[in-house]
């Protein structure tokens, strides 16, 4: 049994690992993320209510929970795919343990 959990990627593609869309759908999502932190930031600084804090920080969770799923289904249809095509099943399966106990922690 092989842990790829350990800094290892499991290297199944020769190409771009995340497509171009892919990647421009995360980034909308990290710049969301970005403007919120630093809407918390200047919430902190103008002293506004705890509540309306934790409002802005529970949206800044969701905006990067959000762009990790848009990650997880381009590893299951493009990384896990190829790997389990390529006949390497207990090492994808091995990693996408890690992936999960990682993202649910």
């Amino acid at each position: 049994m092989v842990n790829q959990g350990k800094g290892r990627a499991l290297r199944v593609l020769d190409d771009a690992f995340v497509p171009d869309e892919r990647k421009a759908e995360v980034r909308k999502r990290l710049a969301r993320l970005k403007g919120q932190v630093e809407g918390v930031e200047r919430m902190l600084a103008d002293n506004r209510p705890c509540v309306e804090i934790l409002t802005q920080i529970s949206a800044a969770q969701e905006a990067l929970r959000g762009a990790g799923k848009v990650v997880v289904r381009n590893y299951l249809e493009r990384c896990a795919t190829a790997g389990i095509k390529a006949g390497r099943e207990q090492d994808v399966y091995d990693e996408m343990m890690d992936v999960i106990f990682k993202l649910t922690r």
